[in-house]
């Protein structure tokens, strides 16, 4: 039985065998992203980090509660009130993920929109539902843009299938981005969260010795960089706000 280290109504952080933590998002109705929830997110990246402490082995699992929803994107109200709000969450949990000294599996257990791509494709791995769900970024069809966007589409994905996910607003089910390379896996729904863990506890022996986050940007470091330069900065604008909302 995993044992309970964060048990919220919105969140909770489970610990399994082998050093594995599992996030589940349960933030209703759909795990919509904004300051608030993503200060969490990080918050419970940071608890992990701390428990493991320097070279250990280790990794970290995003989840949704259901097979419904893993998550919609963000709360596009609350830029309307706030212009920094992004800046404030959203970013620094892409920032804190892409740097995370550990591996992380995004557990796509159902529909991903919007803000949730580039949060799924921060994640080293994605294991996605085979019978529901889709995985779309439709930044195109919202008239939305923040620098940086492109970055882990460019870097993780085959040009024209980052193509089809920036610019053409493509909608893909899990055998689908299987087949696209987007995700790694796809599983039953009622198989998903073994598939994962066993994913999980493949690759956390990995993190044992120091420099899993040092070689991960070698790859993928112009996404850290990206997200760290507009991540709590007020001085200026990190990105334009959505023209439509989903």
């Amino acid at each position: 039985m995993p044992e309970s280290v964060i048990n919220e109504s919105d969140l909770a952080l489970d610990r399994y065998e082998g050093n594995v933590f599992v996030i589940t998002m349960r933030k209703a109705p759909e795990n919509r992203i904004n300051i608030a929830y993503a200060q969490k997110l990080i918050g419970a990246f940071n608890t992990v980090r701390r428990i493991l402490g320097a070279d250990s082995e280790g990794a970290v699992i995003t989840k949704g509660n259901d097979a419904k929803f893993w998550c919609t994107g963000l709360e596009l109200d609350e830029s309307d009130r706030n212009p920094h709000a992004n800046s404030e969450g959203f970013f620094p949990l892409l920032a804190t993920i892409v740097d995370f000294p550990f591996p992380t599996i995004a557990l796509i257990t159902g529909h991903t929109f919007g803000g949730a791509g580039p949060f799924a494709l921060s994640h080293d791995y994605r294991v996605m539902n085979s019978k529901r769900g889709y995985f779309s970024m439709p930044p195109i069809n919202l008239g939305l843009h923040f620098p940086g966007i492109g970055a882990l589409p460019r870097t993780k994905l085959r040009p024209q299938v980052a193509r089809a996910m920036l610019l053409e607003a493509k909608r893909w089910t899990g055998e689908e981005a299987l087949k696209d390379g987007i995700v790694d896996l796809i599983a039953e729904p009622d198989k998903m969260l073994d598939v994962a863990l066993e994913l999980a506890r493949q690759w956390a022996p990995k993190a044992k010795m120091g420099v899993y986050s040092l070689l991960r940007n070698e790859l993928y470091g112009d996404a850290g960089k990206a997200f760290r330069e507009i991540s709590y900065v007020h001085g200026r604008s990190t990105g334009s706000p959505a023209k439509a909302k989903i």
